[in-house]
């Protein structure tokens, strides 16, 4: 075998992207993308926020958005290879659940902010711890079989919902106010990346950290751009910002560069 086949023998390429500064840009719009597509469909076309509100809006979103996020799941771990578009779709797709599943608990069953973020902490550190024993590490650049693409986007819907219900949380409950929320998570996030260029805590505990953080960043963010000036937002159009989100996303993926993660396959696979 030559020296160049051996090289590429001794890696295995991740069905997900390369953890970049361009990454977390294109996470922070998605997040951002599925606070307001959520919010367009729940609040704006089925009206849940309206007094014509039939009490069902918040259950009818989270039922079409967790049926497209089932299909692009099956697309994702069926894909051989990493997919950028079908990634992000999938990304986006987990967003809008979460964003339309957090508000059915919390505001349609009456769980409460409080209550629904501290149920979905406790999910994602189920999934993780899990995904941990089961596989001996939660590290994304080991994304490349079935079960473990799986137990990937479990944990991230879980994430993606407990931001939902924490963005909520601090800017309603918390009375911090929309503004307040971005600013808050904000500097945490910077925080983060402050321990991962100078410590030398976990990367996956960090990497985890900032992805569970960057959905209450994107909900804070969406909630100000398209919530009502009463409540503290901006009042926009809920579906003209998704749309011009969307294509700030679209611009992004096609510009940054999107390659897979990777790690290196144990002494045995490798020579395999």
């Amino acid at each position: 075998m030559s020296p160049t086949a051996k090289s590429l023998g001794a890696e295995v390429l991740s069905k997900v992207p390369a953890v970049t500064l361009g990454f977390w840009a294109i996470k922070i719009l998605a997040t951002t993308l599925g606070e307001t597509g959520g919010d367009t469909v729940t609040m704006t076309w089925l009206g849940e926020t309206t007094a014509e509100s039939n009490g069902y809006g918040y259950l009818i979103g989270t039922g079409i958005f967790a049926t497209l996020l089932v299909v692009l799941v099956a697309l994702q771990i069926r894909a051989r290879r990493f997919n950028a578009w079908l990634y992000w779709a999938t990304i986006v797709a987990s967003t809008t659940a979460g964003t339309t599943m957090a508000d059915f608990f919390d505001r349609s069953l009456g769980i409460g902010y409080a209550g629904g973020a501290s149920a979905l902490l406790v999910l994602v550190l189920a999934s993780l711890g899990l995904w941990r024993w089961m596989e001996g590490t939660v590290s994304v650049d080991t994304v490349n079989t079935p079960r473990i693409e799986l137990f990937y986007w479990v944990t991230i819907t879980f994430s993606q919902t407990l931001g939902t219900a924490l963005g909520d949380w601090m800017a309603d409950d918390a009375g911090v106010g929309f503004l307040g929320g971005v600013s808050i998570f904000g500097v945490a996030l910077a925080g983060v990346a402050a321990l991962y260029f100078w410590t030398k805590i976990s990367r996956v505990a960090l990497f985890w950290l900032a992805f569970i953080l960057t959905r209450p960043l994107g909900a804070t963010l969406g909630d100000f751009l398209d919530k009502p000036h009463e409540h503290g937002g901006l009042a926009l159009s809920r579906p003209i910002a998704s749309l011009v989100i969307a294509v700030v996303m679209v611009v992004l993926i096609v510009v940054l560069p999107q390659r897979p993660g990777s790690h290196p396959r144990a002494p045995s696979q490798a020579t395999a």
